[in-house]
C-alpha cells in the first residue's frame, strides 16, 4: 500500500523541514499496535478498561492513561520516519529524563530482533505534544520497525509521517503466542529508564519477538480484586508477579498475593506464572516477612506443577558487582539496572517456557 492511498489529505508542511510528508494515525490499518485496550475505540491509549481502572483505585485510574508497554508495528521504504503526538500534559521527574516519560523510540526489525535506530525527542517546555523525525534507512528498500510509546505519560493520538510516494504495511509479526503478562509497581511500569525500550519488558520483548503487555502502575499496584479479575480473562503465555513494592503492609500481601495467583491459575491452568520480590530489600523484618509471603505462593505454585513455576529473589536482580550503580535512587532502577533485570527475568521466562 502507498501512503497516500490511505488519505491525500493528510499531506502537510511540517515544522520540522519535511515538505513531503504525510502523516496517519496509528489507530488506521496497516498499521498494528499493541499493549492497549480497544485502542481504535478509545479517545486515548488505555492500558486496561477505564471502568475496571476506576474499581481498582485511584492510582491506577490515573496511571491506565500512561502508556507504558504501548507499541506500534509497520514497514516502510520511506527514508525518514516522522512522528506528531498529542498528548494531555507532561510528566516531569527530577530522576527520570523527559525522554523516558514522554518519549517515543523507533526500532528495527531484523532476524527476529529488535534494534534501537533513535528516540523521537520531546523538546524541553512541552505542553501537549510534539513532533519529531529520524531516519533510520535511507535505501528505498522496506524495513521492519517498532515504535515504543512513553512510560510516564497519557498519549491522545500518535501520527506516523512517510515520505509522500513510500509504501507502507503492518510490518512483521510477533511469534505465534499469547502476550506475557507483567503485572507490578513503578518499577514494572519502567521508572526510571532513560527512554522507553530500555524497560526491562521492553528489553525482553525486543530480544525474543514476544508481544506483552504492561500493568505496572506506579505505587498502585495492590491486588485488589477488580484488576486481578481483569487479568485472568486476558489471553497471555506467561504471567510475572512483582507488587511486593505496592502492598501496603506485609499483611495486605498475605491477603492478596496468594489470592492473586489463584484467579490467574484458575484461568490459565497451564501458563508459566513469576513470582518476583522486590530489589531493594534491607532484610528488615517486614522485608523478610514479605520475601517469606511471596515464596509460600510460589511454593504452592510449584507443588501443583514444577514447570509452571518461578522465582526470583529480588535481590538477585541488579548482580553483585556494581549493584550500587543499578538504581538512580536506591529504588527505581537506570539502564543498568533494567538490562540485568531483563537478563534475569528474560533467562526465568526462557527456562520455563522451553519446559
Amino acid at each position: 500500500m502507498r501512503i497516500e492511498e490511505i488519505d491525500k489529505n493528510l499531506k502537510v508542511e511540517s515544522a520540522m523541514g519535511l515538505t513531503d510528508v504525510i502523516f496517519t494515525d496509528v489507530r488506521s490499518d496497516p498499521f498494528r499496535v499493541y499493549g492497549f485496550y480497544d485502542y481504535k475505540n478509545q479517545p486515548v491509549f488505555r492500558r486496561l478498561p477505564e471502568d475496571v481502572a476506576r474499581a481498582t483505585n485511584d492510582g491506577v485510574y490515573g496511571l491506565h492513561i500512561h502508556t507504558a508497554g504501548g507499541r506500534v508495528r509497520f514497514s516502510t521504504d520511506s527514508p525518514y520516519i516522522a512522528i506528531r503526538c498529542k498528548m494531555q500534559g507532561v510528566t516531569l521527574f527530577p530522576h527520570m529524563t523527559l525522554a523516558g516519560t514522554s518519549g517515543f523510540d523507533l526500532y528495527e526489525t531484523k532476524n527476529g530482533t529488535d534494534g534501537f535506530r533513535g528516540t523521537f525527542m520531546p523538546p524541553v517546555g512541552m505542553k501537549d505534544g510534539y513532533s519529531s523525525y529520524q531516519c533510520p534507512n535511507m535505501d528505498g528498500k522496506m524495513h521492519d520497525y517498532t515504535i515504543h510509546f512513553p512510560l510516564y505519560n497519557d498519549v491522545i493520538s500518535l501520527e506516523i509521517g512517510l515520505k509522500e510516494g513510500s509504501l507502507v504495511g503492518g510490518g512483521a509479526d510477533y511469534k505465534p503466542t499469547a502476550p506475557i503478562v507483567y503485572y507490578g509497581s513503578s518499577i514494572t511500569q519502567g521508572g526510571c529508564a532513560s527512554r522507553p525500550g530500555n524497560a526491562y519488558q521492553n528489553i525482553i520483548s525486543a530480544k525474543r519477538n514476544i508481544d506483552h503487555i504492561n500493568l505496572g502502575f506506579s505505587g498502585s499496584a495492590r491486588g485488589e480484586d477488580a484488576i486481578c479479575d481483569y487479568m485472568a480473562s486476558l489471553p497471555m503465555s506467561v504471567f510475572v508477579c512483582d507488587y511486593d513494592h505496592n502492598a501496603p503492609s506485609a499483611e495486605h500481601l498475605l491477603a492478596t498475593h496468594e489470592k492473586l495467583y489463584d484467579k490467574i491459575r484458575a484461568a490459565h491452568p497451564d501458563i508459566p506464572v513469576i513470582f518476583v520480590t522486590k530489589p531493594d530489600a534491607l532484610y528488615r523484618e517486614d522485608d523478610v516477612r514479605r520475601w517469606d509471603i511471596v515464596y509460600a505462593t510460589y511454593k504452592k505454585a510449584y507443588a501443583k506443577n514444577p514447570k509452571t513455576a518461578g522465582f526470583i529473589n529480588g535481590h538477585t536482580l541488579f548482580g553483585t558487582e556494581y549493584h550500587d550503580a543499578c538504581t538512580v535512587d536506591t529504588c527505581h532502577p537506570n539502564d543498568a539496572g533494567f538490562v540485568r533485570m531483563a537478563d534475569v527475568i528474560g533467562a526465568e521466562i526462557d527456562r520455563l517456557m522451553r519446559l
